[in-house]
């Protein structure tokens, strides 16, 4: 494990969960009831926390990762993919009361997956890893925030974060969250489901994308992002709504897309990108990764994209 990076030494600090991923692909997904069969099961390093932690690294970013694994072999398979990314493993703590966290997930031919979250050690994520890693945070330019962890957790993290750094807040599963923190966000990020989810439960309405997004700044949010699929994403900031177009690709898979996102999303605002700048990059990343099967193994380096001949994901310097 790394040591505390120097202040400034870190672009992307992300609270969150890691997650042993258990896959297995199916032709279509089973009814209330139904038995199908399916693939050989595989595992893989996963939760939305380590997923974004190594999409960020893999584009070029420093980044560290803040939460909890048990202290069995899932969690070495964690913290070993983790490493191999170089991403900073300093705060990412073995719990010996809880197991590694686990999803289940099925993944039917039409490329959507269906996944259970058993939470394990991400249940345990607390307030004192929060105080522990304040340095690291004081040294981030960018805290993404991400739920599968308890929500006061996630709450001390953005206060503890704040005089620091830009939050990127991945609202999902949507959850309440105090006014305070959401007004801390910059973005929140949620896909088109959630957005309508939040919207309703604040008795606001807006049409998908750019009305969903334009919705999201009534609640207090700084910034928002609508992530569309194909359709690419909806941004809102004070003086602008607009619609990013998307990407048609094949889809093989489309788990962990949303955390390739917001994950390249945060890295490029730690380099200065405007947000728009921003989700444009975050799209050519997220289609990268529906192509390819899984999560983590599923997400291009700086120069994959860079190969692809498109100016637009070229690093910039």
């Amino acid at each position: 494990m790394s040591s505390v990076p120097a202040h400034g030494d870190v672009d992307v600090a992300v609270v969150g969960s890691l997650n042993m991923d258990l896959t297995v692909r199916v032709r279509r997904h089973p009814r209330p009831g139904e038995t199908v069969s399916g693939s050989a099961l595989t595992l893989s390093a996963g939760g939305k926390g380590a997923n974004q932690a190594v999409a960020a690294a893999r584009l070029g970013a420093r980044t560290a990762m803040i939460g909890r694994v048990g202290n069995d072999a899932h969690a070495d398979t964690l913290l070993d993919s983790l490493t191999a990314d170089t991403v900073d493993t300093t705060h990412t703590v073995r719990d010996t009361e809880a197991p590694t966290g686990t999803a289940l997930i099925t993944v039917a031919d039409s490329g959507e997956n269906h996944i259970i979250v058993s939470a394990g050690a991400n249940a345990h994520v607390s307030s004192v890893d929060i105080d522990a890693a304040r340095a690291l945070l004081a040294s981030a330019r960018v805290v993404s925030l991400v739920l599968e962890i308890p929500v006061d957790t996630v709450v001390a993290a953005a206060r503890a974060a704040r005089s620091s750094a830009r939050i990127v807040l991945n609202l999902s599963p949507v959850t309440e969250l105090p006014t305070t923190v959401l007004a801390l966000a910059d973005p929140l990020i949620v896909n088109e489901h959630e957005a309508r989810e939040l919207l309703r439960s604040h008795g606001i309405t807006g049409e998908r994308g750019p009305g969903q997004a334009g919705g999201l700044l009534g609640l207090g949010v700084r910034s928002a992002v609508v992530t569309l699929g194909a359709d690419g994403a909806a941004i809102a900031e004070a003086d602008r709504v607009q619609h990013i177009p998307g990407l048609r690709v094949d889809v093989a898979d489309t788990t962990g897309a949303g955390d390739a996102f917001t994950a390249a999303l945060a890295w490029r605002l730690s380099r200065g990108d405007t947000l728009a700048d921003a989700a444009r990059y975050a799209i050519h990343v997220s289609a990268y990764s529906v192509g390819r099967a899984g999560a983590q193994p599923s997400y291009p380096t700086a120069d994959v994209l860079a190969a692809g001949g498109s100016p637009m994901i070229s690093p910039s310097s």
